[in-house]
């Protein structure tokens, strides 16, 4: 059990999974950064860091093998673009990986927040989904997803998913920081 006092949630401080992951980082004194850019509003105003455009420009990506890795075609690239680059940064500091929503048929996980699970599968890390819809935790292991109960075993973790969080995936999220450090 890693000591929560030298652990950092990062996220993008959004409505729904990030803000949530925030209140429970922010109840277990666990250190927070939210990542944000010029004209984007997080929903966290705890430990705010503003990438520059050309931070940003580090975590591009060709928005053709974007599409590639996500099995779906974008549309508003440009808007789309900044929001994949935040999350490369998000993925690139925090070595856990922990995301709320929905795995699809295809292995891929709903939304934007996908490119969070495309990233960790690329980057090698540990990468865990609670399935809002399966109501369970699955960890991607030999290529495919295993049921799992996991726990933040790293100092550096990522915190993020639907803005559609359940109460039920609120009590997923609430659990995991309780199994991984105790009570609050």
């Amino acid at each position: 059990m890693p000591d929560k006092g030298k652990c950092i949630l990062f996220s993008g401080g959004l409505r729904g999974a990030e803000s949530f992951f925030g209140e429970m980082a922010e109840k277990w004194g666990v250190k927070e950064v939210v990542y944000t850019y010029e004209g984007h509003v997080p929903d966290r105003e705890r430990a705010v860091v503003t990438l520059s455009a050309e931070e940003l420009m580090r975590g591009d990506i060709s928005m053709e093998l974007a599409s590639r890795m996500m099995n779906r075609s974008y549309y508003q690239a440009e808007k789309l673009r900044k929001i994949l680059q935040l999350i490369f940064h998000m993925v690139n500091t925090g070595h856990q990986i922990f995301v709320v929503g929905t795995i699809q048929d295809d292995n891929t996980v709903k939304g934007g927040t996908g490119w969070a699970v495309e990233l960790g599968k690329l980057f090698n890390r540990p990468v865990h989904v609670y399935g809002q819809v399966r109501k369970h935790w699955y960890t991607w292991r030999d290529n495919q997803w295993q049921q799992d109960d996991p726990r933040i075993e790293h100092e550096t973790f990522v915190g993020t998913g639907t803005r559609e969080l359940t109460d039920d995936g609120r009590r997923a999220i609430e659990k995991l920081f309780t199994d991984s450090f105790g009570s609050p």
